[in-house]
């Protein structure tokens, strides 16, 4: 029997950038700091630029997945967000919550990322799994370990020779039991501890070099994350 139950998820934070920046990111800019939503089937409910956006989707027997975005000017240009994720899951409705709302941190730390440092810059997205033995209970420590990284926190320094991967230098900008932020002076690498929830450990990268190559750093991080797992 499905257990489907509404959720909400609320988020305030400010941003270092403008109204109509951040309309931008949220809009037209998710692979910059997310992952690209052209293809969602979504509707504006809500379409008031540069203030407030609902993107709307709706499905069969009263689902559907719902994004607001409230956008009020601040001080020095900057802009606070209100943001609001609801709709319904079905099973696993605790498990799907704690996920969803810790990904939303996140997601939006990761705005604020890009907005402040890589803002207007043509980004190369790509989106990388680990193998299903990543799911362990361990398997995020794993990834930690073997970036070198294992008990870094948010501000430390990274400065790590990773063989095929390349050489990482720049910073930790995020940094919990289950997610992990590094920026370089190029790109944002985002990795996710989602064997927490179910699912195998994923990353994305967003690379704003002007050189990006997805196919290419996928390879390479995909041989990078067997080895870690096999």
């Amino acid at each position: 029997m499905n257990d489907k139950r509404t959720f909400e998820i609320v988020h305030d934070s400010e941003l270092p950038a403008t109204p109509e920046r951040v309309w931008e990111a949220v809009t037209a800019g998710t692979p910059a700091w997310m992952f690209p939503t052209d293809q969602w089937p979504a509707v504006r409910t809500v379409d008031e630029y540069p203030s407030h956006l609902v993107s709307r989707m709706d499905g069969p027997e009263g689902w559907f997945n719902q994004l607001e975005h409230v956008l009020e000017p601040a001080d020095a240009g900057r802009t606070h967000l209100h943001y609001v994720h609801s709709g319904i899951f079905a099973d696993n409705w605790d498990e799907q919550y704690d996920g969803a709302s810790r990904h939303t941190e996140f997601y939006l730390h990761t705005l604020g990322q890009y907005l402040q440092y890589f803002d207007g810059r043509p980004a190369v997205f790509t989106d990388i799994q680990a193998p299903a033995s990543s799911q362990a209970p361990e398997g995020f420590a794993r990834l930690r370990e073997a970036l070198g990284l294992g008990s870094a926190g948010q501000g430390d320094p990274v400065d790590v020779e990773l063989d095929a991967a390349g050489r990482l230098t720049g910073e930790v900008d995020f940094s919990n039991e289950h997610f992990l932020g590094l920026r370089t002076p190029d790109a944002l690498y985002r990795f996710f501890g989602r064997n927490a929830f179910g699912a195998p450990v994923g990353m994305t990268v967003h690379d704003f070099s002007g050189a990006g190559d997805s196919e290419a750093t996928a390879k390479v991080w995909s041989g990078f994350l067997e080895r870690v797992y096999a």
